[in-house]
């Protein structure tokens, strides 16, 4: 299975951006999907992931109630709403997918998934 992100760009403090991952190559139903991100000498870190059926969704702390994860597994496709940006959430962002079930806890760790998409840069700045 291969992923691309897109969606990525610059927007000012209070904006809005939504992320696409697309996967190819193979279906992502029976997969759980991640976010990440990721800025220049700091480890990757979670930002949100869904269950492989879409009823579950997780978090980080510093983005609940803000972004909002979603899948469409028809059309094999992954999304991150974010809203309210924060220069601090200047990262790029990345998409993942882990096949099978996992738990909150597993999902937020890297090593969990399987196949990773190349990112897209999201610039929050005025």
């Amino acid at each position: 299975v291969q992923l691309q992100a897109s969606g990525g760009g610059l927007v000012q403090p209070g904006g809005s951006l939504r992320l696409s991952c697309a996967a190819s190559g193979g279906t992502i139903s029976s997969s759980a999907m991640g976010w990440f991100r990721q800025v220049p000498g700091k480890e990757r870190e979670f930002v949100a992931a869904i269950s492989l059926t879409g009823v579950s969704t997780y978090y980080a702390d510093s983005v609940r109630g803000r972004f909002t994860v979603s899948r469409d597994n028809p059309k094999n496709m992954g999304y991150l709403q974010m809203r309210d940006l924060k220069p601090e959430d200047t990262a790029v962002y990345t998409c993942a997918a882990a096949s099978g079930s996992y738990t909150r806890a597993e999902l937020t760790t890297p090593i969990r998934y399987t196949y990773w998409g190349q990112g897209t840069q999201v610039t929050v700045s005025s």
